[in-house]
């Protein structure tokens, strides 16, 4: 049973981030949150108080990364669970995107994870205790046209993750992968009517799934009823995809 009570998520101000914040926030845990904007920060802050942690860092800077990950990995030794969920969008054609296009969307999608995970393992392994979640996304196995970057990226995190399951299986540490469908978040809320129905009757149940599902899975795989599954890519898409 685990006592260490302290959570890193990343991307902590979007829709799915806040839904995480907000269940771990009721469970009592320490929030240690990152975002890339210091109106977004300001914006955590007012919402959780003092009495967690915050971060500016732009994951599509390593440099920027590394120097944040050497603060928290000093500072918060007793992270037990990590959440990896900030993700970046650059959509444009294979033929028509630049390179600056996809090196970004790959540093801020893939390498941080690689990053992040890097950084703070050896302090789970010290513990012999630790939960990390990556939020990958449905197009990650579908593909997507116009989001090779995107697709790119979800699809490495998912390789990734499986491989450091199966390097710290031993060590009492869970690597789990989520794959989001269609949630409801800002990003959704710009379709118009159109562009909602056409991806509203590609999925089964009818309906975009809400940030609440997401946080709901991750809290279920932080916690020790999940102790035997690990290196496993979930999704939650209203049966949109089934794999």
């Amino acid at each position: 049973m685990n006592n260490n009570k302290k959570i890193l998520i990343t991307g902590a101000s979007g829709g799915i981030g806040l839904a995480i914040c907000n269940k771990f926030k009721d469970k009592n845990y320490k929030l240690v949150l990152t975002s890339s904007s210091d109106e977004n920060l300001k914006s955590l802050k007012l919402n959780y108080g003092n009495d967690h942690f915050y971060y500016k860092v732009d994951l599509s800077d390593s440099e920027n990364l590394q120097n944040c990950l050497e603060d928290i990995s000093l500072n918060h030794k007793d992270i037990s669970i990590i959440v990896n969920n900030a993700g970046a969008t650059n959509d444009s054609l294979i033929f028509r995107m630049k390179n600056d296009d996809w090196t970004k969307i790959i540093q801020t999608n893939l390498n941080s994870n690689f990053q992040i995970i890097k950084s703070l393992l050896p302090n789970m392994l010290s513990h012999k205790y630790g939960k990390i979640i990556g939020i990958s996304s449905i197009v990650g196995t579908t593909g997507n046209p116009g989001q090779a970057n995107y697709v790119a990226s979800k699809s490495g995190m998912i390789g990734l993750y499986k491989s450091i399951a199966l390097e710290v299986a031993k060590r009492n540490i869970n690597v789990n992968i989520i794959s989001p469908g269609f949630i409801s978040t800002r990003m959704t809320d710009k379709l118009n009517e159109q562009q909602k129905d056409t991806y509203l009757s590609r999925i089964p149940m009818a309906r975009f799934g809400k940030p609440e599902d997401i946080a709901n899975l991750v809290d279920f795989l932080s916690g020790d009823e999940s102790s035997y599954i690990t290196g496993q890519n979930f999704h939650i898409n209203g049966g949109m995809l089934m794999v």
